[in-house]
């Protein structure tokens, strides 16, 4: 069974206390979506349910989808299919290896397959789903990662969600959001949320040739909106899955000090790089911005942190 159309995850809005920006007078506000759910965490979540509601329109019986050995969205659709009880497949990049994300997807009842690094790159092709779907012709396809269109319209709510929390915060607005990116659909869903009301950063996880920016750029267009309203930063730090001990001193740091706990794929990197932007006097005093903890703390299991 898909789960109900009235499931609502809320993800609380909290304070951001650093010393960085006790120094620059500008304040942060997380919005933890890490804490929407014990099994079903992050972003992910959000640009998977427009799919599942399209899921459910066709009366299919659960979802396919692709990822890698550590994906966070094959994660969440593992872990929501165990939650409500429907069936969910995972192509998955590479060869066979038990990683704590595959060992999870095993546990919650995900069917794998394997598809190896030459298989896996023939995803975007025009009949690559075609013997998925003979295969499982009561399952739904999602795209890698959640992404494309209906993914992004699955993020709009966060900006409902922020807005209704600003009073406990005693704010009034906050300038804009800053986020990590590793397809940009997150992004793009804030930035048709916002219809030029506030500003986007996008703080890139991965290197320009993945395609963020194309990406965006297509999801816009589709929607009919101007390709604009938001700034892609380069984060990634040296490439996707790249870590150092600069960041990882960071994260560290930041959970000690703030009880923010982090990972360094995405959430890391990303308020690393907002630190790095806060130092150098890039906003001014007064300023207000919202994080978006994207979840993906499974993912620290790889890392000694």
């Amino acid at each position: 069974m898909l789960p109900p159309p009235d499931w609502r995850p809320h993800a609380p809005l909290e304070p951001l206390h650093f010393d960085w920006l006790s120094r620059a007078g500008v304040e942060v506000a997380v919005l933890r979506l890490d804490r929407i759910d014990p099994l079903i965490s992050g972003n992910k979540w959000f640009k998977l349910n427009e799919h599942i509601v399209a899921a459910r329109q066709v009366g299919a019986e659960g979802l396919i989808s692709l990822g890698g050995a550590h994906s966070n969205h094959l994660h969440a659709l593992a872990a929501a299919g165990k939650r409500f009880g429907f069936a969910t497949v995972g192509l998955l990049r590479g060869h066979p290896l038990d990683t704590p994300t595959v060992l999870d997807l095993q546990a919650f009842g995900m069917e794998l397959h394997w598809l190896g690094y030459e298989g896996y790159r023939k995803r975007h092709q025009a009949d690559f789903w075609t013997p998925w779907q003979a295969r499982y012709p009561r399952l739904h396809a999602v795209p890698e990662g959640g992404g494309g269109l209906a993914g992004a319209r699955g993020c709009r709510g966060l900006v409902a969600m922020v807005e209704a929390q600003l009073p406990a915060l005693g704010w009034d607005d906050f300038q804009g959001w800053w986020l990590a990116a590793g397809t940009g659909t997150t992004a793009a869903g804030l930035v048709l949320a916002e219809a030029g009301q506030r500003a986007v950063h996008a703080a890139l996880a991965v290197p320009d040739d993945h395609g963020v920016a194309p990406s965006m750029r297509n999801i816009l267009v589709e929607a009919g909106v101007a390709d604009s309203g938001y700034e892609l930063i380069e984060a990634c730090r040296g490439g996707f899955a790249k870590v150092d001990p600069e960041l990882l001193a960071f994260i560290a740091d930041s959970e000690q000090q703030g009880g923010l706990p982090l990972e360094p794929l995405y959430t890391g990197k990303a308020l690393l790089a907002l630190r790095e932007q806060v130092t150098a006097g890039c906003f001014g005093m007064g300023t207000r911005w919202v994080f978006v903890h994207t979840g993906g703390l499974q993912g620290r299991r790889g890392f000694a942190l």
